[in-house]
């Protein structure tokens, strides 16, 4: 399966370890990437700036990928529920992106061609840090899928 994490924004050093970490251990089971694009930056308005990373988004997108928004309005799955969503992924036999806005969120443009929308929870995270958390959660869905000791 390839996984592409598509991401608003790159990262201030300490997140970008953290994500690179995750990565690193995530390639150990399936191929996956990271990819960014520009924020961007002084548009005028919340709207201007998601519409502007939006079309930069689309354009990243791999053809025919089954794109997951990870957006507060979605679903919180346990580790558990994502590592069976991450094998149903697998049997699609279809690239799979997962697409993270910037500071301001994912435009309807995105958030209408989606397929699922994963939240990481009630709380608001900064975007730097949900990408990391996202990372280190699809890591540890492979190690539950593997049944490592990982997940406790």
């Amino acid at each position: 399966m390839q996984l592409s994490v598509l991401a608003v924004g790159k990262l201030r050093p300490a997140y970008r370890e953290a994500a690179d970490e995750y990565l690193r251990r995530l390639v150990r089971y399936l191929k996956a990437d990271e990819r960014e694009v520009k924020e961007a930056g002084k548009a005028g308005s919340d709207l201007e700036a998601r519409r502007q990373e939006a079309a930069r988004l689309l354009e990243k997108v791999p053809g025919g990928a089954y794109l997951v928004a990870l957006d507060r309005t979605g679903s919180a799955w346990s580790s558990e529920q994502l590592a069976d969503r991450l094998g149903r992924w697998e049997r699609l036999a279809r690239p799979v992106t997962v697409v993270i806005g910037g500071s301001t969120g994912l435009d309807a443009a995105i958030l209408d061609r989606v397929e699922e929308r994963w939240s990481l929870g009630p709380l608001t995270l900064p975007h730097e840090l949900a990408r990391v958390v996202a990372l280190e959660q699809l890591y540890r869905a492979c190690t539950i899928r593997r049944g490592e000791k990982y997940h406790k």
